[in-house]
C-alpha cells in the first residue's frame, strides 16, 4: 500500500509577526490607548484630591490586594483601581507633581500617531525635571504652609526635604531651589542641551521606537484663487495699467491682452478707483486700461509640499560596494543608487512655518498714479520734451512709468532731468532707465507712498518656485512687474552682495539659505557658514548634522575666528582639488555628470568615488576678514571663485563696505552675479555693479541684481528671525546623520611643527598602541578607521593620529587621502613601541 503523505503544519513564522507589527495601525492603536490612560489618570488624580482621606485607611490596609476585594467600596470616582493608582503615584510617589505623567502619556500618544510632531526625549527630560524638582519643592512650600496631611510632594518629596533640611538648613534649601530653577531656565535656553539631545545617543535610542513609527503623508496643497471683491481703490496685485496719450487714439482703444487664464473679478463702477479690466477716459484726454496680469493669491491653508521618497521595508543603509557595477556587469541589472536613502524619512519644511502677510496688503489709489503721470508729463513739457505714450507698471514698492518720446527727442535730455523729476514728484529714489533693454521705451521708477511687504511665504508658495527645474533654486523676491523672481545659484555661479548697514543684506542671506533648505535634501547640499559678527548665522548651528560642513577639529559649526576662516578656505581648496581628481578619473566635466554616473552605478567606490553634494560657502562681513587677514583670505577666495564652479562649490560673499580695496578686480572678475542694496554714493554703486543706480534705491530690501550685464530691480523677500527659528527647529528635531559633513583636514604652517613637537611620550593616549597596531596591520592611516574600530570620538581619534605622526608611525596629512604608513610590519612596530615606552618611563 502506498503511504499517505501527511502534510506538516507550518511552524511559527517570525517574519509574518514582524510584517503584522509593521502595520501603521498598530502604533496608532497604542497611541489611542495612551490617550485613554492619560484621561483615566487625570480623573483619578482629581478625585484623589477630594477623597484621599476617606480611602487612605482602606488603601493602606489592603494595598494592591484591594483590587480583588469585591465587597470594599471606595470613594474615588474611578473605584478601587483609581484609588490604588492615585495612592501609589501621589501618596507613595511624587505628590501633585505626578500630574506630569498625564502630559507624558499625551505626548507619547501623539508620538505614536506622528513620529515627527513630538520629540519624545525632550518629553522624558521635562517629566524627570518636574518630578525631581517639583515634588521636593511642593513638599517644602505647600507642606509647611497648609499642614493638613495631604501629600503635596509625595513620599519622594518628603524624603528629599527631610534629608536636606537638617543637612543644609532651611535657608540653604531655599537657595538650592532658587539655584535649581535658575539652572533649568539656563539649560533650556542653552545650545548645549540641543546638542546632547540630538547627539549619537539620541539617534540610537530613537531606533528603539522605530517599530512604533508610522510614515505620514503630507496632504497635497490646493492653490485656489478666490474671487476678488470689487473695491474703490487699485491694489498692487492688479499690477499693470496703461495710460495712452490722446494724440494716438487709434492705439489707445486697443485693450491689452490678458496674461493669465483666470476669470476676471467683478469691476467697480466708481470713479474714485480702478480695478482689473476697467477702461475709461480721464479728463477727455487719456484712456486708462488695466492689464489682466495679477499674481495668484495665497490661500492661508495652502501647504508647501515636496515629494519625499517613502522608506521601503528593507534596511535604509545598504552597502554600496556590494552592488557596485564592475566592468563586466550590465548596468540594467542594478537599481540606481539613492543618496537620500539614509535619511529617507526626512520631511521638508512646511509652508505653515512662515508668516502670512496677506492681511497687510497695501492698496494703491489711482489718484496717486494719475498725479505722478501728470507731474512727469508736465516736467518733460517744461523742457520741450514731447511724449507719445506713457504706461505704468505697479510693483510692491516701486511703480515703473514707461514713456515713448516723440521722434527727434534725444534720450540724454531725459536722462539729465532725473533730479528735476524727483523734485516735481517730491519723492526719493527715482531712477531713470534710458532706454529699457529689449524695449523701445524709457523707464522712470517712482517709489510708492505705501509699500507692500513681499513675504517669503508667498515666494515659496508660488508655482514658479515649486516647479523650478534648477539645481540650486533661490527665491529672491518680486520684480517691478510683481512677479516672483527665482534664480539658479549653480548658473550664477557665485554671488556678491553689498550694501550699506541696515539695508537688507542679512535678510537677503537668510532668504537665500531658507530657499535652499526648503528645496534640497540634506544629502544634496552642504553649507559652510562664516560669520565674523558671530550673531547673524549662529541660528543655523542646530542643523549641523543635516546641512552644515566644517573642519573635523572645530567645536562650533559656524566659523567665527579669522584663523579658523583661513583654515576652512584652504580646506575647501583641498576639497576642490580632490573633486577634480575624481572627475578626471570618471571622465566627467562637471558635478552633474559625475553624480549621474555615480547614481547609475558606473563608478566604483573602492576606487575612491562617492556621491558629491553641492557645497555653498557663505561669508558675511567680508570686509572685516580682508582687514584682519588680507591676502590669506583673498587668495583662496579667488582660487575657489575661478575653479570651484564645475565641481559644485559656490560662493556667496556679503560686505557693507564696497570699496576697491575690499572688492578687488580679481574678486569682481569671478563674480558675474552681484546684488546691490542701497549704498551711500554713486562710487560705491559703480564699484559693485560697474554702473550707477544703487545709490538711488529706497532701502528696506530694495535691491538691484546684475547677472551677465543685465540689471533687474527687485524687492527682496522678507523672512523674519522667528520664521527662520521655526524652520531650523523643524529640521533639527528630525533624525540627522551620525556625524556632520567634515571637510578635509588642513594644518597651517604655524600649526604643523608646534603641535607635533609639543607631543611627548607621557602625553600619549591609552589607545595609542592599539591604534598603531591597527594602522600597521591594515597599512592605512585613516582617522575614521581608528574612530570606527576603537569606538572613539572623532576628536580623540584625530589626536591619536597626530601622536602617530609625531612618533613616526604615519606620514603627514595629505588632505582627504589616507596617510602613508611608515612602518611595514608588526615586528618593527613592537620594537618601535618599546623605544617609546622607554622614553615614557625614563
Amino acid at each position: 500500500m502506498a503511504k499517505r503523505k501527511v502534510k506538516k503544519k507550518d511552524g511559527f513564522k517570525w517574519s509574518k509577526l514582524a510584517a503584522d507589527l509593521s502595520d501603521e495601525r498598530i502604533p496608532r492603536l497604542f497611541g489611542l490607548l495612551s490617550f485613554f490612560f492619560s484621561i483615566y489618570l487625570f480623573v483619578a488624580f482629581v478625585s484623589y484630591c477630594f477623597t484621599w482621606k476617606e480611602d487612605q485607611s482602606l488603601v493602606s490596609h489592603y494595598s494592591w490586594s484591594i483590587l480583588l476585594e469585591r465587597n470594599v467600596e471606595m470613594a474615588n470616582w474611578l473605584g478601587r483601581l483609581g484609588a490604588v493608582v492615585s495612592n501609589q503615584l501621589i501618596y507613595w510617589g511624587f505628590g501633585l507633581a505626578s500630574f506630569i505623567f498625564i502630559y507624558f502619556l499625551i505626548q507619547f500618544g501623539r508620538k505614536l500617531f506622528d513620529p515627527y510632531k513630538v520629540n519624545i526625549f525632550k518629553t522624558i527630560q521635562d517629566t524627570l525635571l518636574v518630578l525631581g524638582i517639583g515634588a521636593p519643592f511642593l513638599n517644602f512650600s505647600l507642606g509647611n504652609i497648609v499642614d493638613n496631611g495631604f501629600p503635596y510632594g509625595g513620599a519622594f518629596g518628603k524624603f528629599v526635604v527631610d534629608y536636606l533640611n537638617p543637612f543644609i538648613g532651611t535657608p540653604g534649601l531655599i537657595l538650592l531651589f532658587i539655584f535649581a530653577f535658575g539652572a533649568v531656565a539656563i539649560w533650556y535656553r542653552s545650545p548645549a542641551m540641543n546638542y546632547v539631545l540630538r547627539g549619537d545617543l539620541m539617534a540610537k535610542l530613537k531606533g528603539l521606537f522605530a517599530g512604533f513609527k508610522s510614515s505620514s503623508t503630507t496632504p497635497k496643497a490646493k492653490s485656489v484663487r478666490p474671487d476678488v471683491k470689487p473695491t474703490e481703490t487699485l491694489t498692487q496685485e492688479d499690477n499693470e495699467w496703461s495710460i495712452y496719450d490722446g494724440m494716438d487714439s487709434s492705439k489707445s482703444k486697443t485693450p491689452t491682452p490678458s496674461t493669465q487664464e483666470e476669470p476676471k473679478p467683478p469691476t467697480s463702477t466708481s470713479s474714485n478707483g480702478a480695478r482689473q479690466g476697467d477702461s475709461f477716459v480721464i479728463e477727455g484726454q487719456t484712456e486708462l486700461a488695466l492689464k489682466d496680469s495679477p499674481p495668484k493669491r495665497i490661500d492661508e491653508k495652502d501647504d508647501f509640499e515636496v515629494e519625499v521618497a517613502q522608506p521601503k521595508d528593507e534596511p535604509v543603509v545598504q552597502n554600496y560596494i556590494e552592488d557596485v557595477q564592475t566592468e563586466e556587469e550590465d548596468p540594467l541589472d542594478l537599481e540606481p543608487y539613492d543618496p537620500t536613502k539614509e535619511l529617507s524619512k526626512y520631511k521638508y519644511p512646511e509652508i505653515s512655518l512662515l508668516e502670512n502677510y496677506a492681511s497687510e496688503a497695501v492698496e494703491v489709489d489711482r489718484s496717486e498714479l494719475e498725479a505722478n503721470k501728470n507731474q512727469i508729463v508736465s516736467t518733460l513739457s517744461n523742457y520741450k520734451i514731447e511724449i507719445t505714450k506713457i504706461r505704468a507698471t505697479i510693483g510692491p514698492t516701486v511703480t515703473l512709468y514707461e514713456i515713448v518720446p516723440a521722434p527727434g527727442v534725444r534720450i540724454s535730455k531725459i536722462r539729465n532731468l532725473e533730479d528735476d523729476i524727483a523734485l516735481s514728484l517730491a519723492a526719493l529714489g527715482i531712477r531713470i532707465i534710458a532706454p529699457i533693454p529689449g524695449k523701445g521705451t524709457i523707464g522712470i521708477e517712482v517709489p510708492n507712498k505705501k509699500k507692500q511687504i513681499v513675504s517669503f511665504r508667498e515666494v515659496m508658495n508660488s508655482d514658479k518656485f515649486k516647479n523650478a527645474n534648477m539645481e540650486l533654486p533661490i527665491g529672491l523676491g518680486k520684480t517691478i512687474a510683481n512677479e516672483v523672481f527665482v534664480a539658479d545659484l549653480s548658473k550664477m555661479p557665485h554671488l556678491l552682495i553689498a550694501g550699506a548697514t541696515g539695508q537688507g543684506k542679512s535678510v537677503g542671506i537668510n532668504a537665500i539659505l531658507m530657499s535652499l533648505l526648503y528645496k534640497k535634501h540634506p544629502s544634496q547640499i552642504k553649507l559652510v557658514l562664516i560669520d565674523p559678527k558671530k550673531v547673524e548665522l549662529s541660528i543655523y548651528s542646530k542643523i549641523e548634522k543635516h546641512f552644515l560642513a566644517y573642519l573635523p577639529n572645530e567645536d562650533e559649526p559656524i566659523i567665527t575666528e579669522t584663523k579658523k576662516v583661513i583654515n576652512t578656505l584652504n580646506s575647501l581648496c583641498i576639497e576642490m582639488d580632490d573633486r577634480y581628481n575624481l572627475l578626471k578619473k570618471a571622465n566627467a566635466r562637471n558635478i552633474a555628470e559625475y553624480n549621474s554616473k555615480f547614481i547609475a552605478r558606473k563608478l566604483n567606490p573602492e576606487k575612491g568615488h562617492k556621491f558629491l553634494p553641492y557645497i555653498v560657502l557663505v561669508v558675511d562681513e567680508f570686509a572685516d576678514l580682508i582687514m584682519t587677514a588680507g591676502k590669506e583670505v583673498e587668495m583662496p577666495i579667488a582660487r575657489l571663485a575661478q575653479l570651484a564652479r564645475a565641481i559644485g562649490i559656490h560662493l556667496i560673499i556679503a560686505t557693507q563696505r564696497p570699496s576697491v580695496n575690499i572688492i578687488t578686480g580679481v574678486i569682481k572678475a569671478n563674480f558675474p552675479a552681484r546684488i546691490a542694496f542701497k549704498v551711500t554714493s554713486g562710487v560705491d554703486s559703480k564699484t559693485i555693479l560697474d554702473r550707477g543706480g544703487a545709490d538711488q534705491l529706497i532701502g528696506r530690501g530694495d535691491m538691484l541684481l546684475s547677472i551677465g550685464g543685465d540689471t533687474v530691480r527687485l524687492q527682496c523677500a522678507f523672512v523674519d528671525t522667528p520664521e527662520v527659528d521655526r524652520t531650523i527647529n523643524f529640521i533639527g528635531d528630525q533624525k540627522g546623520y551620525p556625524i556632520p559633513f567634515f571637510l578635509p583636514e588642513y594644518i597651517g604652517p604655524d600649526d604643523d611643527g608646534e603641535g607635533l613637537n609639543s607631543i611627548s611620550a607621557a602625553d600619549l593616549d591609552e589607545n595609542f598602541d592599539d591604534a598603531a597596531r591597527l594602522v600597521v596591520q591594515n597599512q592605512q592611516g585613516s582617522t575614521s578607521m581608528i574612530q570606527r574600530r576603537l569606538k572613539l570620538g572623532y576628536n580623540r581619534a584625530g589626536r591619536i593620529m597626530d601622536q602617530l605622526e609625531a612618533f613616526g608611525v604615519v606620514g603627514a596629512s595629505e588632505g582627504s587621502k589616507a596617510r602613508e604608513v611608515l612602518i611595514h610590519d608588526e615586528f618593527e612596530l613592537e620594537k618601535h613601541l618599546d623605544q617609546i615606552r622607554e622614553q615614557k618611563y625614563s
